[in-house]
């Protein structure tokens, strides 16, 4: 395995990417980050953000949120701190996969992340107390773009594998889908 691969996950476009860590007795270097490595896997845009969260309860969930096109983005989803279950569901219209979700388990000692493409929601619950993520983006964060779909829309069926312990007003507040939502358009 080289320093940084990248799999395909189950969604046209989701990808698991895997760090090797090489170490010694001081510890470990892992890289986060390989441009060459991750436009191989679609990246094509330079990194426009890199954002940092911390969730300090066990059960906390955010999401699921994305933006719309022209601002649509990639998100490169890395736990540094404790366990998180990572949630990306595509809602690309037109896509085979359209509604459907997949979950990674991204934690600090497994030092995998989660290549997310454009015109996916994206969220998270902690499985661990005091978890931080970073998240690498293609594009700025634009407020007039940002979307976001309900976490317990059962036109979706995520399953979270915790009672939800903190969740903000906003995300609890995020819409169910209309049954005629026929998806976001990039």
């Amino acid at each position: 395995m080289s320093v940084l691969s990248v799999s395909a996950l189950p969604l046209d476009g989701l990808m698991r990417v895997e760090r090797k860590r090489l170490g010694d007795a001081r510890g470990f270097l892992a890289r986060l980050y390989c441009a060459e490595t991750l436009r191989a896997a679609g990246w094509m845009k330079p990194v426009a953000a890199i954002n940092h969260t911390y969730s300090a309860l066990k059960g906390t969930l955010r999401g699921m949120h994305f933006q719309h096109a022209p601002h649509a983005e990639m998100k490169l989803v890395t736990c540094i701190r404790g366990e998180i279950r990572d949630v990306a569901l595509d809602l690309r219209a037109g896509s085979q996969s359209f509604r459907s979700w997949h979950a990674e388990t991204l934690s600090a000692e497994n030092g995998r992340a989660m290549l997310i493409p454009e015109g996916f929601a994206h969220g998270f619950q902690a499985l661990t107390d005091d978890v931080e993520i970073l998240y690498c983006h293609s594009a700025a964060h634009a407020p007039a773009a940002e979307g976001a779909v309900n976490a317990f829309d059962p036109a979706f069926g995520i399953t979270w594998p915790l009672p939800v312990s903190a969740i903000s007003e906003r995300d609890k507040r995020h819409p169910m889908t209309e049954p005629s939502f026929k998806g976001i358009i990039l």
